[in-house]
């Protein structure tokens, strides 16, 4: 198979913003408890945080993590994990059926945030709350005023606010599973009110609005219109939300899934256009995609937790090759919509359907780890739009789809980066790259494994790893690869 990918440094799709490197920590599982944080474990430093977790986690380079949650935050009061720890209650959580200790809250979660390089992406809870406690939550964090919520937190040790910038405002009230679901005008009255006394008590945030918990919600499309109509004016993003798996075992249909996820994108691009048109309105509501990843693996094991444990095993999903593969693509995707897509957040970080797993014992990591920390690392700067011309195929419902995706990315020191996955099972790829004149390959990454089934565990970590590829004149790509292709200016 040949193929052929051109890139023009004149045809920009947009200044990449890094925040779509995101991820994200929920109180859910192990994430937290047993994850982030284990104060008896041979690593953890002196609030208690694994400092091997800290150091995989700054391998990575997630700009922001959103926090608390997810389903959790549905029902959660934030005022539980501030102060003193002795005197913090344990409570119920309806949305996973676990018991949360609040040993961990946002007093300590933005100072673990501090030590991972990255900074917090709040959320507020609009299903049990509202508006209300959501503007007290942005004094304490924010204001430095000389008032009770300001002053709470001084009491608690944190004389300097926090600033946090980044909003969420509830997440997925559209799903019925969501702790005090709501309609799509309650919810966008809801937030819109939320919005204005969040963003009066500090004009400098930014909010994301929730939009559909995923693409084949039977309120998607009328729920994003609703939302955007009403909180239009108050709020910087809405989310998006979709998880991918393979349930079937059906691989082609499955690596070209990012087609789904391009089509998703452009449709909620699309409403929030035709409501600034609705609008006259010069202002871009730009998108969030602040959940993704594969997740179908662990979905028969966590039917059988019992409820009210603390921090049982859920959602601990391990990952295979052709998971990395289909990462992989869904990176390219958000890479390529990046005029649009200004926040997205691998959901999630550790543990929970995440790239870096723990034991008492040590680290590991998935498979999804490598292409995420090679788009984190070398997808910054400038998203160029490749042309790519290749065989195409059908893959289960979708039509001709190409079997080389890619993008491309100029970077800070001018060199170029072209990322690039091979969705053919049984072909190499003889591939020519087009640049502009004066750029020669200076490195180049392979993620390849034989058996796409193949993971990567505590005893076997290394199963699946990046390779580096010595340069020699030509330039094939596998069967089913993840590629890396680094170009600097000569």
């Amino acid at each position: 198979m040949k193929a052929k990918i051109t890139v023009s440094r004149d045809d920009v799709i947009s200044k990449i913003d890094d925040r779509i490197y995101g991820s994200f920590i929920e109180h859910l599982g192990r994430a937290v408890y047993g994850g982030i944080y284990q104060p008896e474990h041979e690593t953890a430093d002196d609030m208690g945080f694994r400092k091997d977790v800290l150091a995989l986690v700054k391998k990575l380079g997630v700009p922001i993590v959103r926090y608390p949650g997810g389903n959790f935050v549905s029902g959660y009061n934030w005022e539980d994990g501030t102060g003193d720890r002795s005197k913090r209650p344990k409570k119920l959580d309806l949305a996973w059926q676990t018991i949360e200790t609040n040993q961990v809250g946002i007093d300590e979660f933005q100072e673990w945030a501090k030590r991972a390089g990255t900074e917090v992406m709040m959320a507020v809870n609009l299903g049990t709350r509202g508006a209300d406690e959501a503007r007290q939550l942005v004094e304490y964090c924010n204001l430095a005023t000389d008032t009770y919520y300001a002053d709470m937190r001084r009491r608690n040790g944190f004389d300097k606010p926090f600033g946090i910038k980044l909003w969420c405002l509830g997440n997925e009230m559209d799903g019925t599973w969501q702790i005090c679901h709501l309609t799509a005008q309650e919810y966008a009255r809801k937030a819109c009110e939320a919005a204005k006394v969040m963003k009066w008590t500090d004009p400098n945030i930014e909010l994301v609005a929730c939009g559909s918990s995923n693409k084949n919600m039977p309120t998607f499309g009328e729920w994003e219109r609703t939302v955007l109509r009403e909180c239009y004016d108050h709020i910087d993003y809405i989310s998006l939300h979709n998880y991918y798996g393979n349930p079937d075992n059906d691989t082609p249909s499955y690596l070209a899934q990012a087609v789904n996820m391009d089509s998703f994108i452009k449709t909620v691009a699309a409403i929030c256009d035709e409501v600034k048109a609705e609008k006259h309105s010069e202002k871009t509501v730009n998108l969030s995609f602040d959940e993704w990843n594969v997740w179908f693996h662990s979905s028969e094991q966590d039917k059988h937790v019992p409820r009210w444990s603390y921090a049982p095993r859920l959602l601990e999903d391990i990952y295979n090759f052709e998971d990395a593969l289909l990462v992989g693509t869904l990176l390219i995707t958000l890479i390529n919509n990046s005029d649009r897509v200004k926040i997205a957040c691998l959901a999630q970080l550790v543990n929970v359907i995440a790239p870096i797993m723990t034991e008492n014992e040590g680290c590991w990591l998935q498979t999804i780890f490598y292409p995420f920390m090679h788009a984190s690392l070398y997808g910054r700067g400038t998203a160029l739009r490749p042309e790519t011309v290749c065989e195409c195929c059908d893959a289960g419902k979708l039509k001709d789809v190409p079997y080389i995706t890619a993008a491309a990315v100029e970077n800070a020191d001018g060199g170029i980066t072209v990322f690039a996955v091979n969705r053919s099972l049984d072909d190499d790829c003889e591939l020519e790259i087009a640049l502009p004149d004066g750029y020669e390959l200076s490195e180049q990454f392979e993620l390849y494994s034989d058996d796409l089934k193949a993971v990567n565990s505590l005893d076997a970590p290394d199963n699946v790893t990046p390779a580096k590829v010595m340069p020699n004149g030509e330039r094939v790509i596998s069967r089913h690869s993840w590629n890396v292709l680094r170009f600097k200016k000569v």
